[in-house]
């Protein structure tokens, strides 16, 4: 018989997951900020925004060392501790996609995004910032299943992470248009590269969304 996850921890790991979550969330919204700012050559606030998501991915690592770091040695958990940190470790790797997605930005502002494919590029940004939003409600819901081991709990946490797979399929989709569309264009090779790499980038957040929901149901199966 399963033992409530709470009666045997004074603060729950969960608790920190979700702070750290709460940060990745919150990166989402100003990197896409970013990116709209970037797309539509409003790019007088790109550097701020940018900024901003180095601030809060700063938070974040704060937030993951100190999860990492006060894990109490023998505590009893209903999952191994290093199934929480590889899922920390993915969670975490969706903030470093983001912010690894604004440094190669930075480093070509000009001629930027092709006129041609700027509206690609907004749907496929709204296409991974909806799987982090869902991450985050994933973490809320999975503490609430940690303290009761409520069999709906769990299955509202399954259905999320089913969701998680379904967003990460529309991005990948998303990304493989703007692929096409890029080596059907007539533009410099530089473009060509810059413009594949950042498709791949940016759907690279909405895969590493997925392998937290990966990570979550081991944790659940146990």
């Amino acid at each position: 018989m399963r033992l409530p996850f709470l009666s045997m921890f004074m603060t729950s790991p969960f608790d920190g997951l979700q702070e750290h979550a709460e940060k990745v969330k919150e990166c989402a919204w100003a990197f896409q900020q970013a990116m709209e700012c970037h797309v539509s050559h409003r790019c007088k606030t790109f550097e701020e925004f940018r900024q901003e998501v180095d601030n809060l991915e700063s938070q974040a690592d704060a937030i993951k060392r100190r999860i990492r770091g006060h894990l109490p040695k023998g505590t009893m958990m209903p999952m191994d501790k290093f199934q929480l940190f590889r899922y920390l470790r993915e969670q975490d790797h969706v903030l470093d996609a983001m912010e690894d997605v604004l440094d190669w930005l930075s480093y070509r502002p000009e001629p930027g995004i092709p006129k041609e494919l700027e509206k690609d590029f907004f749907l496929l940004v709204d296409a991974i910032v909806y799987p982090v939003e869902e991450m985050t409600r994933m973490v809320t819901e999975a503490r609430n299943y940690f303290k009761n081991f409520s069999e709906n709990q769990r299955s509202l946490v399954k259905d999320i992470i089913r969701e998680l797979r379904s967003y990460e399929h529309e991005a990948d989709k998303l990304e493989d248009k703007i692929k096409q569309k890029v080596f059907n264009m007539n533009i410099d090779p530089v473009t060509v590269f810059h413009t594949i790499r950042l498709a791949e980038f940016i759907g690279s957040i909405a895969d590493h969304a997925e392998n937290a929901g990966d990570m979550m149901r081991a944790m659940l199966a146990r």
